[in-house]
């Protein structure tokens, strides 16, 4: 039996996010010497049935139709919102007033506003956030933030990004809560926020943007195989220039209609003395040329996660032999948990999640005047 202190979890939502959140609870749990012996309490879904599947499924003590429930549970720490972005809000201002550490999907809110108001409920409540920003948590990508850091491939000139899927790519797709604009946007809200947290944690903070934004399917069935169709409202492209604080340029796509792209996370950055060059379709891999290379053998080399990426090893002792989806959100547990251990911040904490609101929302009103937006 562990002497370690018992930490709650109570997960609000059980479809995509909500699974892949309870597995790295429970993955995190046995790879990772965590500070706490983590305890599945209780789900919440929209009804009592599937509720109680996911209980079943993912390993949960208790099941709930009301979110509230969990709120109210003694034995529940943290309260991990997997929702769409709508209810991010209510949920987890929710939480905080009653003592409760959040972890949160992404995007944090809708709007700027929502998001500030939900940073300073938790600051002044003194509990530990965070939003699921796991793409930054694979190994690779800290060792590419430690490159940056240490000036390996000198001063950073530029940054080229997309994030890129195809899930609403085929015009017979529902009308679902992703095209409500209630929730904040389209592509560029759902997965172009991801990019945008990447490229603020390796080259910095954004000081402008300049966007335009596509709707290119512009009706939708009101529902699988229906003849009536409802108004699309939000984007299904969103392209940007952007200016960096440091002096940097970049440019970035968010696009959910790229036929043929299951997962395209991709970058280059591209330094004074170097450049790395990573995509997440092979994301046990990133690319690094280094100007200073002798010049008969000049290029770019693959380097391959291994047990020297930490904390590649702590899954596996053997490089090559690859991590997935699963372990980043196990990973960002992990340090989700040691923040609260510590009584600290994750790097991808409201506040964190308040900041790419912040560029989101420029990056919309960029495209609506066409015109070079400040980050305010």
């Amino acid at each position: 039996m562990s002497d370690k202190r018992r930490l709650g979890v109570g997960l609000i939502g059980t479809g995509f996010m909500g699974k892949a959140h309870a597995l790295g609870f429970t993955i995190a749990a046995r790879v990772f010497d965590l500070p706490f012996e983590i305890d599945l309490v209780s789900v919440a879904d929209v009804t009592a049935e599937s509720a109680e599947a996911a209980r079943a499924r993912l390993g949960f003590r208790k099941a709930t139709p009301d979110w509230r429930d969990l709120l109210t549970d003694p034995v529940i720490d943290i309260i991990d919102i997997t929702t769409p972005n709508l209810l991010h809000k209510e949920m987890a201002l929710a939480a905080i007033a009653h003592g409760k550490h959040v972890y949160c999907e992404k995007p944090l809110a809708p709007t700027v506003a929502d998001c500030a108001e939900m940073v300073a409920a938790a600051e002044k409540a003194g509990v530990v956030t965070q939003v699921g920003f796991n793409y930054l948590k694979n190994p690779l990508i800290f060792l590419a933030k430690e490159i940056i850091e240490n000036g390996e491939i000198g001063e950073i000139r530029s940054f080229r990004g997309v994030h890129a899927e195809d899930f609403m790519a085929d015009a017979t797709v529902p009308w679902a809560w992703r095209l409500d604009p209630r929730s904040g946007g389209g592509a560029l809200a759902d997965i172009g926020s991801h990019m945008i947290a990447c490229m603020r944690h390796l080259v910095g903070p954004i000081r402008s943007v300049l966007a335009e934004t596509v709707i290119q399917i512009p009706e939708r069935p009101v529902s699988a195989g229906a003849t009536e169709t409802r108004a699309v409202e939000v984007d299904d492209i969103a392209r940007a220039f952007v200016r960096f604080e440091n002096g940097a340029s970049g440019s970035f796509e968010a696009n959910w209609i790229a036929t043929g792209r299951k997962m395209q996370h991709d970058f280059e950055i591209y330094g004074s003395k170097g450049s790395i060059v990573f995509t997440q379709e092979r994301l046990n891999e990133i690319r690094i040329y280094y100007a200073g290379d002798d010049l008969r053998s000049r290029g770019f080399r693959t380097v391959c996660a291994g047990p020297e990426h930490p904390p590649y090893g702590a899954f596996c002792v053997a490089p090559g032999h690859q991590i997935g989806f699963n372990e980043l959100k196990a990973i960002e547990v992990n340090e989700f948990l040691d923040a609260i251990a510590k009584r600290r911040m994750p790097t991808t904490d409201f506040r964190e999640g308040y900041e790419v609101q912040k560029v989101l929302s420029a990056t919309y009103q960029s495209a609506r005047t066409n015109e070079w937006v400040a980050i305010g």
